[in-house]
């Protein structure tokens, strides 16, 4: 079982670039029973929404803030970990704002316009920009097939006004295209079980996917204790989030999928 503790050189890292990658955060056979739970998982599946990019391509997500549930998803969600590193970077306590599955089919999976997810939480009454996600790959993600790309430092822009661009939300592409031209884009190129947290101001997007590869990332969403919020279906405000050993993420992530196996051979 790995376990992590960001360093001082991380956390300062984070502080001025608004992200930071950890490789190999988690073991193989977790993340393969995330991948094979995921591709099976039929309830989930009928969650799924495509928002359409600016060129009508379409990238699949599920979305819920179900915590209660000891499986793989929560394993992730809850392990020391993603929720110790949280508190480290934010320097307080977090709980868990949601946590979602995206996922870009081969050749066929969309993009996602520049935004912020703070352009998007800001109008459910998050008064601080304090929240920020952790982004786990799946499968390898790559320029190919549509990696995140992040603008680095643009934490520290602020909030960008954001609107409607195909059917997604994103940032003002006039003040995207200035920032671009002051900060660096970096193509986050992960391969399956690393990591990358990144602050909720910090300008990101994603290519479409014309590969043959394809892209699943779950990303487990965190806000802080102090920073107040709507409470809405699928965005929570404050509940206390019990943080759980590591080892479970294996425990209950064999349960799981040999239940889902059972069930399929009934």
């Amino acid at each position: 079982m790995q376990t992590f503790t960001p360093t001082h050189e991380q956390q300062s890292a984070f502080a001025r670039d608004g992200y930071i990658m950890v490789e190999n955060l988690f073991e193989p056979e977790e993340v393969d029973l995330l991948l094979k739970i995921g591709r099976a998982d039929e309830e989930k599946a009928a969650m799924v929404h495509a928002p359409r990019d600016t060129e009508g391509g379409e990238s699949k997500l599920w979305l819920t803030a179900e915590t209660g549930r000891q499986d793989i998803y929560n394993g992730f969600c809850h392990g020391r970990r993603v929720v110790d590193t949280m508190e480290t970077l934010l320097e307080d306590e977090v709980y868990l704002y949601h946590y979602k599955m995206m996922v870009k089919e081969p050749r066929i999976g969309g993009a996602w316009e520049w935004h912020q997810d703070y352009g998007y939480w800001y109008h459910n009454a998050c008064l601080y920009p304090d929240m920020a996600s952790c982004m786990v790959a799946v499968d390898r993600a790559h320029a190919g097939n549509g990696c995140l790309q992040v603008l680095k430092g643009s934490h520290r822009l602020g909030r960008i006004e954001h609107g409607t661009y195909g059917t997604q939300v994103g940032a003002d592409p006039e003040r995207v295209a200035l920032a671009a031209k002051h900060l660096e884009r970096v193509y986050c190129e992960m391969e399956p079980g690393t990591a990358l947290f990144f602050h909720a101001n910090l300008l990101h997007r994603s290519d479409q996917n014309k590969s043959e590869d394809p892209r699943w990332s779950l990303i487990c969403c965190y806000n802080t204790r102090h920073n107040p919020c709507t409470d809405k279906p699928g965005h929570p405000s404050y509940t206390p989030l019990e943080k759980w050993d590591d080892g479970l993420l294996l425990e209950y992530g064999r349960r799981q999928w040999a239940a889902m196996q059972q069930a399929a051979g009934a």
